[in-house]
């Protein structure tokens, strides 16, 4: 099975083709240019280089969320298109799994932070140990103390490492209140290849989606919904 995957769910834009067991081509960028202007650009391109055409693609991942609501609506919308016009079966994949699938040989606790701004982050811990990502807590939005605190109390038999676009933050936090180990820059940001991963397995449980079902998964309302609602309840006081 070859997959196309999508990840523009932060700063960095990521696109790949995997099969089961290799990933065939992928490229990533973090340069401050908007997705729209990079990711399917960078899409046609690696295509083309690596000799792949659309027609051999038989599944299509993206990252649903949690995430940049710009970014994670630019990158559902790129791959439900793709999907409904080739007519593949897709899958959204948690960013935050897609995260701790960079370290997925690890033997540690993957704790996947990215930054969701006013000293909160985005946050799952995964059990790294056996080779497989096991779920210790839903995605969530959480504060940075409440997090460091969960951990403090926490009784990990193995090192915990931070992952994610939000790891120094919450490194430089923390390390002064609790043991914890931080990425290598080269595993710690998000990556296509590692979203398509996760969607095979999905593909392989059944659990694939016809392109008019995939929707984003946000775990918050985005700034101009709580300023709305910050407005509307100031006028009913």
């Amino acid at each position: 099975m070859k997959i196309l995957a999508l990840e523009s769910s932060a700063h960095t834009a990521s696109c790949a083709v995997c099969d089961e067991n290799a990933v065939i081509c992928e490229s990533s960028l973090t340069t401050g240019l908007t997705h729209s202007q990079t990711l399917m650009v960078m899409l046609c391109d690696m295509l083309k280089n690596a000799n792949v055409a659309l027609d051999q693609i038989d599944a299509a991942a993206v990252s649903f969320g949690p995430g940049s609501f710009t970014g994670i609506r630019i990158g559902v919308s790129a791959i439900k298109g793709i999907a409904h016009a080739m007519s593949l079966p897709c899958v959204g994949v948690s960013t935050l799994l897609g995260l701790a699938k960079n370290i997925e040989d690890m033997n540690v606790i993957a704790c996947a932070v990215m930054d969701a701004r006013r000293d909160q982050v985005y946050n799952a811990v995964f059990d790294m140990s056996r080779g497989e990502c096991k779920r210790l807590s839903e995605d969530r939005a959480i504060s940075i103390e409440q997090l460091t605190n969960e951990l403090k109390n926490s009784k990990y038999d193995l090192p915990v490492f931070l992952i994610g676009d939000g790891a120094k933050l919450c490194y430089d936090k923390m390390k002064d209140e609790i043991k914890i180990k931080i990425a290598p820059p080269q595993l710690r940001l998000q990556r296509a290849s590692s979203i398509g991963f996760c969607g095979i397995e999905q593909i392989k449980k059944g659990n694939a989606l016809k392109a008019s079902e995939l929707m984003p998964k946000y775990l918050r309302l985005s700034q101009a919904e709580r300023l709305r609602e910050e407005k509307l309840r100031r006028e009913l006081q």
